[in-house]
């Protein structure tokens, strides 16, 4: 049975005109998700804007009683729900301040696994598409990497059955709600995904199907991976929002280019003309811009003495750093508890002083 704490934020994001940045902030404005549902009318009420709102839906009790109903059916239908209260909710997407306060997935899946790489592209791949997405994975699979895609027609599903060829983890991220596999000829690989790794939706059971959801889902695969690969794309294909919000969520972002004439390679060309991805033409170029080439236990020299005046966070940053060989700017945020904007600022402030580098991958390392 879900955590208590998980009922409510279930609830919260059921709340209709509640996406996850405002839940927070409302969940921050009360100390809790229970809270909400239990703070006065009035003073809910002098919240700016949705207070009138909020109160006529909390009246009525409805968001509880659609999670209790949510969390019987998940029970039933064996689907675990998990809350970002959660121990093994994914640490990446816990950096995105629009990452789902919930979210639903059936199978077995380490999302905080080493190495998770989305693969994305045209529902129209062409043959071309589907063998650069073949041979990049089975080319990456001796780095064992979680292959991450959105279970649509085309570079999504290849993704998906090249991964399980590999026997490498994958995550199907939907779209709708996962009584509800779309496309439903997709069944079958979605049955066999589950056994090897799993499907997953922030879209309850009662959830209307809409275009929309299929765009919002995109950030979740961006910001469930350490980089995104765009293998054809329209020149404004679908694949290109989940490299939007990889770019947003500071990931790398890859694209296979192809021929000047070809509408759906049109997207990765101007992905990779105006600098938005690095041009890839094998797993190779993704393996070393990560730098999974580096072998691990490798130690690095670093300087016993900093000669350089140091403020408490750059301190910080440099004694956590001692103790890796790198460390992605994510890591380094979940292990020093700073948001990732103070991060950022005290690793550009430990560039500057010559103390850190940034190697591909967008890793760092004490020079």
């Amino acid at each position: 049975m879900p955590h208590t704490k998980t009922r409510y934020l279930l609830a919260t994001s059921m709340l209709a005109g509640i996406g996850p940045i405002l839940a927070r902030q409302l969940i921050s404005y009360f100390g809790s998700a229970e809270a909400i549902f239990t703070e006065s009318s009035k003073n809910i009420k002098k919240i700016p804007r949705i207070g009138t709102v909020l109160v006529e839906q909390l009246a009525n009790n409805s968001a509880l009683a659609q999670a209790d109903e949510e969390i019987e059916r998940c029970i039933n239908e064996n689907i675990t729900i998990c809350s970002y209260h959660d121990a093994h909710y994914p640490e990446r997407l816990k950096n995105c301040e629009d990452a789902p306060l919930v979210f639903f997935y059936k199978g077995e899946c380490d999302f905080n696994h080493q190495k998770i790489i989305a693969i994305v592209g045209t529902r129209n791949a062409t043959e071309y598409g589907k063998s650069c997405c073949a041979e990049i994975i089975a080319d990456l699979a001796p780095h064992n990497p979680i292959i991450v895609s959105g279970l649509a027609f085309g570079i999504d599903v290849c993704a998906h059955k090249s991964a399980l060829k590999q026997n490498l983890q994958t995550i199907a991220v939907m779209g709708t709600s996962l009584q509800k596999i779309h496309p439903s000829s997709h069944l079958k690989i979605a049955n066999n995904i589950m056994q090897q790794g799993c499907v997953l939706s922030e879209y309850h059971y009662n959830t209307k199907y809409e275009n929309a959801l299929f765009v919002r889902r995109n950030r979740i695969i961006a910001g469930l991976s350490d980089a995104c690969v765009v293998i054809e794309s329209k020149q404004k294909g679908g694949a290109l929002f989940t490299a939007d919000f990889a770019q947003q969520y500071n990931r790398d972002v890859f694209a296979v280019p192809g021929a000047i004439h070809t509408p759906y390679s049109a997207g990765c060309n101007t992905l990779i003309k105006n600098h938005k991805a690095a041009l890839i033409e094998s797993a190779t170029d993704i393996i070393e811009n990560l730098n999974w080439d580096i072998k691990e236990g490798t130690k690095i020299p670093i300087q016993k003495q900093l000669f350089v005046e140091l403020n408490p966070d750059e301190t910080c940053l440099i004694n956590i750093l001692k103790n890796h060989t790198t460390l992605s700017i994510d890591e380094l945020a979940i292990e020093s508890s700073f948001s990732m904007n103070k991060t950022s600022s005290v690793l550009l402030s430990l560039e500057f002083k010559g103390l850190v580098k940034c190697l591909p991958g967008k890793r760092f390392r004490v020079c």
